[in-house]
């Protein structure tokens, strides 16, 4: 009877699929990686630090089963208390740049919706639209201030409607040849030219954009104890995850090749940024041409994805903070000010902090000059350069169990060498480190780079901070 309730490995492979994988890492692969060259790019990410790392959190959900916290959770019991106040810091940081991204994607979908074209949200003045997602930002905040989140219930919906566009993209694209064989389809070529990637500074400073692509799977970690027969059970999942996503990749990728030209998006800055932040967008406009319903797909792509935008926002600003201050072990580091609840339960002082760091971001691209298309462009290099950081904890944690692995008893295991896991360990943390170093580096643009650098270490400095402030509290408090 209790067997009958264990989740069969390939039900947790299709859980772990809809948490990771979506329609716009297609899209960032393919435009960032000069289109189907990217496919070499996915095999080598996949085989080299996907893999290992899903199965080394599988190994670090097994071990602590009964810790509900997470990255932190596994720090706390491995390292200690500090650290993993630390490691709930980075989680929180990092949604900082994440936050101030989805009022402008939000925006954006909602201008696909009205307009039903790319060029006139690309064409308002950037001072008009940071001010707009401003605006939209700081209502959202008003909205966790209060307690109420209407929109949380709609952010599973929105995400499963994304992942059902997702697959059904790729299953049209591949039919409308068929159905529509003068559709005005680009020639793929699969020369040897055309896959393998060139090897220079553009391709090694876009890798962060694959690492963000990838991560997130340590978020199903609390399901590994409940697969049937875990040992066995949770690397099938995570190797039929793999392979699932390889494959939508891959046929993703040369579902785009069908449609797009890479020398059309690398024809210049603004034609590459305008990719960028339209891409998906025309995907389904053009789809919706093949198939004669003109932009109906497109509108239904554009509202999931401004219902899935804002939703996202107010979960952002709330679960992460909440996840951070609500951990008693996390606490003893924090002031005591950031603590403060208001009547509606909500931390006031910390959505405080949230509208000054992300509010700071979203003024600051006012002064970039670079054009509404181009603070899309910026906001998704800055996400990928500061999101993978917290993947960094993750392979830390596990790094710590196995060196002393003898206090824990994981009842499954990502490999029984001991060498073996802590070099897998340590080369996942250097490829995530490496990549999001290097990612900060946008070739041509200053004010790119400079926000990339600046913002990681603004915030890492802050987190460093606030254990002295808690601290010199204490001191005055025993005074």
């Amino acid at each position: 009877m209790e067997n009958s309730k264990k989740i069969k490995w390939y039900t947790l492979g299709f859980m772990a699929f809809s948490t990771v994988w979506g329609f716009g890492n297609v899209l960032n692969g393919f435009v960032y990686f000069n289109g189907t060259q990217v496919i070499f790019s996915w095999i080598l990410m996949f085989a080299l630090y996907f893999v290992p790392y899903a199965l080394m959190v599988g190994e670090l959900g097994s071990a602590f089963k009964n810790s509900g916290g997470g990255v932190s959770s596994w720090i706390h019991e491995t390292i200690g208390a500090k650290c993993a106040y630390y490691a709930g810091w980075t989680y929180w940081a990092c949604h900082i740049t994440y936050i101030a991204s989805k009022g402008s994607g939000g925006l954006k979908a909602l201008s696909w919706m009205i307009f039903q074209n790319g060029t006139t949200y690309d064409t308002f003045p950037t001072h008009w639209v940071q001010i707009a997602t401003l605006v939209v930002f700081l209502f959202f905040c008003w909205v966790a201030s209060r307690g109420l989140n209407p929109l949380k219930k709609l952010t599973t919906v929105a995400g499963t409607s994304m992942f059902v566009m997702s697959i059904l993209y790729i299953i049209m694209m591949f039919a409308a040849p068929v159905i529509n064989p003068n559709g005005g389809f680009v020639s793929l070529d699969f020369s040897w030219n055309n896959i393998i990637p060139q090897f220079n500074v553009q391709y090694f400073t876009s890798l962060s954009i694959l690492v963000f692509a990838v991560g997130g799977c340590e978020k199903i970690s609390p399901y590994v104890n409940k697969v049937e027969n875990p040992s066995k059970g949770f690397p099938r999942g995570m190797i039929s995850l793999a392979i699932m996503v390889v494959v939508c990749a891959m046929l993703g990728t040369v579902a785009m090749g069908m449609m797009f030209d890479p020398a059309v998006i690398n024809g210049s800055t603004e034609s590459f940024n305008s990719y960028v932040s339209n891409g998906s967008y025309w995907a389904f406009q053009k789809l919706g041409e093949y198939y004669g319903v003109g932009n109906a797909l497109m509108i239904i792509y554009a509202a999931c994805n401004a219902i899935g935008q804002f939703s996202t926002l107010v979960l952002s600003i709330d679960a992460p903070l909440r996840m951070l201050l609500d951990n008693e072990d996390a606490r003893q580091f924090i002031p005591t000010a950031l603590l403060k609840k208001n009547k509606h339960g909500a931390y006031i002082n910390g959505i405080w902090m949230v509208v000054i760091l992300s509010g700071a971001i979203i003024v600051v691209q006012i002064f970039g000059g670079s054009g509404a298309a181009g603070v899309l462009t910026q906001l998704n290099k800055l996400n990928s350069v500061t999101m993978p950081l917290r993947y960094l904890w993750v392979f830390t944690a596990y790094i710590a169990l196995r060196m002393f692995g003898k206090k824990f008893n994981p009842e499954y295991r990502f490999t029984k060498s001991q060498p073996l896991a802590i070099i897998a360990g340590v080369w996942c943390f250097i490829v995530t480190a490496a990549c999001c170093i290097l990612g900060m580096y946008v070739k041509g643009d200053l004010y790119s780079t400079m926000l990339n650098v600046i913002t990681p270490f603004v915030l890492t400095a802050l987190g460093l901070i606030m254990p002295i402030i808690k601290k010199n509290e204490k001191t005055k408090t025993n005074i």
